[in-house]
């Protein structure tokens, strides 16, 4: 079978590229689909759109064909599903969901540009083809997935936090389908549809007597609580974990990974070469390769992109940090709007409800982050910006542009001279004109 990707370049803000090439699960996303395919397709072509794909030539087509948009993150469970389907009724035919789907019309939907109403389904930019000569020239039918989607809690809290009820809920799919268009959906993607799917689906499987009693004799033989046991918590090699943390599955842990004593990991998803320090919490999160976290940092439904730093005492509560990001000492990123009014983010232009009670903010690629800031839920810092901590600004209550960056006003020189006069303010060896002409040069 081949494949035919239908390439989205429409950027995500605030990382300014296109959600192929951010990462989901530590993968980029081309790469999560290319591994998903990979059992099923051996060839690819890209083109612009599904109108362009039915002018390809037809020795490229001429076989079996499955066409999806590259903003789509699916998984396993769901492609195998939809192409067996597929195959089984011999005709041409398109991803789609019920109108009753939780999972899909509570966190799929709000936001989303590719999955539309169709009649009385939903369905989006994924078909398959058994000729591709007929590429645009037949019409697919729909085919309904159910995503099986659970119930999940992840606070229990008092009611006025969660609409009358004790707990704030997220419905996680068994079979699992977003399009990805907003920051938002990098943080379903990861945390109610990745790290929570993932975990329901373990949870599922020990209803199997055989798959229980596998890990029940794996903690017995290792001496160690159910969920602690090597089953349930994957690690990779050359890691190095302290006697004194505390790591809970469905974990997995890649290679080369310090954790120090005293953190405190529980179903998370940890990339190689990372480091966390004593003390350090991570929970339902996913922690990028490279990432370094110190001490009493902690992380609770976060998504931490490849080589970016948390600094000590800092709380990042459902947000998402990009790559080659510094996240600086103190700073809170708060997840809970006070006035009990929905949470909007800024899409397509104008602030729009993204349906989640609590929702943390999006850090973007190459962000310097300075210390002691407090950050309103929903907001976000583009890519490339600076920020200073300073009197007039440590609480962001508006989301941050490249423009309003401190780096732009760097080579101001007096700016510079008070900010290394207040650093080397003990220090009589340098005077204010020697630190400015140091530092201009």
């Amino acid at each position: 079978m081949k494949k035919i990707i239908i390439r989205d370049q429409t950027p995500i803000m605030p990382f300014n590229e296109p959600a192929r090439d951010l990462r989901i699960m530590n993968k980029p996303l081309w790469l999560w689909q290319r591994d998903i395919l990979s059992p099923y397709c051996h060839e690819e072509v890209e083109c612009s759109s599904l109108r362009s794909a039915s002018f390809l030539p037809p020795e490229i087509v001429s076989d079996e064909v499955v066409v999806y948009r590259d903003n789509l993150f699916f998984d396993e469970t769901l492609f195998k599903e939809f192409i067996t389907l597929a195959r089984n009724s011999g005709r041409a035919a398109q991803v789609a969901f019920s109108r009753n789907d939780k999972a899909i019309v509570t966190h799929a939907l709000p936001l989303s540009e590719n999955i539309r109403p169709d009649g009385d389904l939903y369905v989006a930019d994924l078909f398959y083809y058994p000729d591709g000569t007929t590429i645009g020239k037949v019409e697919p039918e729909p085919i309904v997935i159910e995503t099986m989607s659970t119930e999940i809690g992840y606070y229990r809290v008092p009611s006025y936090m969660a609409n009358e009820r004790k707990e704030l809920l997220f419905e996680v799919p068994l079979r699992v389908f977003l399009s990805i268009d907003s920051w938002v959906h990098i943080f379903i993607a990861n945390c109610p549809f990745g790290m929570f799917s993932y975990g329901a689906r373990i949870e599922k499987s020990l209803d199997n007597l055989g798959v229980m009693l596998k890990v029940l004799w794996r903690s017995l033989l290792e001496r160690k609580q159910f969920l602690s046991s090597s089953a349930l918590v994957i690690v990779g090699r050359n890691t190095q974990i302290d006697p004194a943390a505390v790591i809970q599955g469905p974990t997995i842990i890649g290679d080369n990974v310090t954790i120090g004593p005293g953190c405190v990991i529980n179903a998370s998803l940890i990339g190689n070469n990372v480091n966390i320090m004593q003390g350090a919490q991570l929970m339902v999160s996913v922690v990028g390769d490279g990432c370094y976290i110190p001490f009493r940092a902690a992380l609770f439904l976060t998504t931490l992109m490849e080589n970016s730093m948390v600094a000590q005492n800092t709380c990042l509560q459902a947000c998402v940090v990009g790559r080659n990001t510094f996240i600086g000492a103190g700073n809170t990123f708060t997840d809970f709007n006070l006035l009990a009014k929905p949470i909007k983010v800024m899409h397509q232009g104008k602030y729009q409800d993204v349906g989640l009670p609590v929702l943390g903010g999006c850090v973007g690629h190459n962000c310097r982050v300075g210390s002691g800031h407090i950050i309103y839920p929903a907001r976000t810092i583009e890519s490339d910006v600076v920020l200073f901590a300073k009197q007039e600004r440590t609480i962001i209550t508006e989301n941050v542009r490249y423009e309003d960056s401190d780096h732009h006003n760097y080579p101001d020189q007096q700016h510079v001279a008070q900010y290394h006069q207040d650093i080397f303010s003990n220090d009589d060896s340098f005077s204010a004109e020697e630190l400015v002409e140091s530092t201009t040069n």
